[in-house]
């Protein structure tokens, strides 16, 4: 369904700058981008994503995933996916992220007592839903308690409270569902990945991830793939990999640093597959980095008129 008007006349004042911004609540993100951006190797944490304006593409392994104004994205996993960005400064992609608080997820699945079983056997991870008028209205709503301060610390989370309960009635709700209800394999994947995710520098084997999983090394590895659309050893390196990236962005790591924190033994090895995966070296990637931020804050003075 076409989204109403109010999304980007509600959000537009929001947001002063591309890229993600924190809101007045603290799950939820303001996003924006001004220029189309290639694939790139990124992650989320679990969360639904609603795009008012522009679009994006999500490649996960070989699945295409397209979330725009007429459907949003839910994520119910962090998977390391790609993703390529449509949007220009005449009509720049402008959205929301919302993240999924485990505690508020169970709640709401105790409450409702909605049916766990997925429609098509497996849950997905990750996963466009067509918009709904319901799911439209709770993001109105969402977006005004944003834009007042008052309503935002009083009302912010129950606004977030209605989203999550709207996308757990929608296509993807037996993928939420299976985050709280511990059974099937599906569960048993949740649980490794939670504990890849907690400490990336583990020397990881197949065989001692399927003992961590009670499954045998052929069902595990099937499984695992059907979820994350890439082999256990595959996903470890992606995950290190963009947990690398984030840190050279954000600390003052040098690379044999960062190498390090992510579980390479082997700086070199570090930087080839680095440079493999995106494109460009660390230092190299660092430094694209400083300087793409130095310009939009330059054309965000320059647009406000600042001298």
């Amino acid at each position: 369904m076409p989204l109403s008007p109010r999304l980007k006349a509600l959000i537009d004042p929001l947001i002063d700058r591309d890229g993600f911004t924190p809101s007045a609540v603290p799950s939820v993100s303001l996003m924006a981008c001004h220029q189309q951006v290639p694939r790139t190797p990124l992650m989320y944490e679990p969360s639904l994503v609603i795009v008012v304006q522009g679009r994006k593409i999500g490649y996960l392994g070989d699945r295409e995933i397209h979330y725009d104004p007429g459907q949003y994205l839910v994520q119910t996993l962090p998977l390391p996916f790609e993703c390529e960005t449509f949007a220009t400064p005449e009509a720049p992609l402008l959205g929301l992220s919302v993240r999924i608080d485990p505690a508020m997820l169970s709640e709401l699945v105790l409450e409702t007592g909605l049916d766990t079983a997925s429609r098509d056997g497996e849950p997905l991870p990750m996963a466009s839903v067509a918009m709904t008028a319901s799911m439209q209205e709770a993001v109105v709503r969402l977006l005004r308690a944003l834009g007042d301060p008052l309503d935002a610390r009083v009302m912010g989370e129950a606004r977030v409270r209605e989203v999550i309960f709207e996308a757990l009635k929608g296509e993807q709700g037996p993928a939420l569902r299976a985050l709280v209800h511990h059974q099937g394999h599906y569960s048993q994947i949740i649980q490794v990945l939670a504990q890849m995710h907690a400490d990336v520098t583990q020397v990881a084997s197949v065989e001692g991830l399927a003992r961590e999983a009670n499954m045998s090394v052929s069902s595990f590895h099937q499984h695992f793939k059907q979820v994350t659309r890439a082999t256990p050893l595959q996903y470890l390196k992606r995950l290190r990999l963009i947990k690398a990236r984030l840190l050279l962005s954000h600390d003052d790591l040098n690379v044999s640093q960062t190498a390090q924190a992510v579980g390479y033994r082997s700086a070199a090895q570090f930087s080839r597959d680095y440079k493999r995966t995106f494109g460009a070296s660390p230092l190299q990637d660092r430094r694209h980095t400083e300087t793409a931020a130095t310009q939009r804050f330059d054309q965000a003075r320059a647009s406000a008129g600042a001298p």
